[in-house]
């Protein structure tokens, strides 16, 4: 029986694959701009070329993933105000198997416990527009938010002057749900959390 790769060694092969289309050494010659080839002639096509043989890779990927059931789960860990967290999340450019999403479903109340411990204090807003608006919210709109959804994130962005906690409250797949491409199957809201008088800047 052959071997089949971990996680982290999918994550790997798909660095140094996406490493490869971005240095020009992949492309997929057949892509076109528009199609036409008069017009084509005198577009480069370059990047799409890369970009799209690295796409192309990536689907492969991810039927890999289907075929052995090879997790796309990360486990990754987040200190705040002397607290800390481990919780699960699947890697961006690995896609989550239904098992997976019962794993990030089983972690949403110990992630939000961490969120609601940690922002104590701080102003919360809503993003929307894609995250180029932001609108102020109460932990009461938050918690509402949070029963109508399935699974969370978390990221933070600090420094000595600014700590910013973000929180994804997400529902269908994973892979889908960041930019609302597979809404309304898939989708999430975020909410940013940042120190009194601050805005978001993620």
């Amino acid at each position: 029986m052959s071997k089949v790769y971990t996680t982290e060694q999918l994550i790997q092969i798909l660095r140094s694959e996406r490493q490869a289309c971005l240095k020009g050494k992949r492309l997929k010659l057949a892509v076109t701009v528009s199609g036409n080839p008069v017009i084509d002639q005198f577009i480069s096509t370059d990047g799409l070329q890369m970009f799209t043989a690295y796409e192309d890779f990536k689907a492969t990927i991810h039927d890999y993933q289907n075929l052995h059931q090879v997790s796309g789960i990360v486990w990754r860990e987040v200190s705040v105000k002397g607290k800390t967290l481990r919780y699960p999340e699947v890697d961006a450019h690995l896609i989550a198997l239904s098992s997976d999403i019962e794993i990030l479903k089983a972690a949403k109340n110990s992630v939000l416990e961490f969120w609601n411990e940690v922002t104590v204090g701080m102003d919360l807003y809503l993003s929307f527009n894609h995250g180029k608006q932001h609108q102020q919210i109460i932990k009461a709109d938050v918690d509402r938010i949070a029963q109508r959804t399935e699974w969370t994130n978390l990221w933070k962005s600090e420094n000595t002057n600014f700590l910013e906690i973000i929180l994804q409250l997400g529902w269908g797949n994973p892979e889908e749900a960041s930019y609302k491409r597979g809404f309304p199957t898939s989708g999430s809201e975020y909410i940013h959390a940042v120190n009194p008088g601050n805005l978001p800047i993620a």
